[in-house]
């Protein structure tokens, strides 16, 4: 009798490992995927500075030359 309890307890606090790594991995899961998400929408973030940056960096190009053309224009007018 006490080998089939000792089995029985062993099975059972075999179950209640399984269900507990089960947990920890569905857990896992859950907080992989969210990173994930946080990662994706971080991309977006940063896709939408850098075209940001990118539309500055073409307007003080232009304000540059248009600097240079006044600069010209009023050495020909002196």
């Amino acid at each position: 009798k006490r080998r089939v309890r000792s089995w029985e307890k062993d099975r059972t606090i075999g179950r209640g490992k399984d269900a507990v790594c089960q947990y920890r991995s569905h857990n896992s899961v859950i907080e992989l995927k969210a990173s994930l998400n946080k990662i994706e929408e971080l991309k977006g973030k940063i896709e939408e500075l850098e075209a940001a940056l990118q539309n500055y960096e073409l307007r003080v190009e232009l304000f540059e030359t248009n600097n240079e053309h006044w600069k010209e224009q009023l050495q020909h007018s002196q």
